[in-house]
């Protein structure tokens, strides 16, 4: 009977971390992954997150792999004389101990890129992102509307011109 209530005790715990939308591996803290809807015959999408490093050494967070895009890149957006430039972030985004960093539309980001469908409001994308110290760890991102700027945001994010690069349709 004990290991019915622990066992029971734990499924609840484990179904509260998911409903919170958090991981925590090796003192990096993952928290309010959501991406955005993309359009049919869009070939990218993005996805957004926080990253808090409660542990003692910095990391990186190096991108990761997902079941429906060829690649999954950090990637940094910045203004550049009045244009909105985007670029893959080289040697992954460092997390210094203490600190946290969003990755949010308009500044970091992740990018999917060759998606193999369009992401649709309501559903989930699974992903595995990947640390340079931490290793690797599974994180689903709920799918919120096309322009949303996060699940507790209403409305579209401000449009500025934008330098894709070689991406298209994001």
């Amino acid at each position: 009977m004990n290991r019915s209530i622990a066992l029971a005790a734990a499924l609840s715990l484990l179904a509260g971390v998911a409903a919170a939308q958090e991981a925590v591996v090796r003192g990096l803290r993952i928290s309010n992954p959501w991406a955005r809807a993309t359009p049919r015959g869009s070939e990218v999408g993005g996805a957004y997150l926080t990253i808090r490093n409660t542990g003692t050494d910095a990391d990186r967070f190096l991108g990761g792999t997902t079941a429906v895009a060829k690649s999954f890149e950090v990637h940094q957006m910045a203004m550049d004389k009045g244009v909105m430039q985007m670029r893959p972030v080289q040697g992954g985004l460092e997390i210094k101990p203490g600190q946290a960093v969003e990755l949010k539309p308009g500044s970091f980001h992740i990018m999917m890129m060759g998606l193999k469908q369009p992401l649709e409001r309501g559903q989930r994308v699974k992903a595995t992102l990947e640390f340079e110290k931490a290793g690797k760890v599974d994180v689903e991102f709920p799918i919120e509307a096309i322009g949303s700027n996060g699940p507790a945001a209403k409305g579209p994010t401000p449009k500025a011109p934008m330098d894709h690069g070689a991406h298209t349709g994001h």
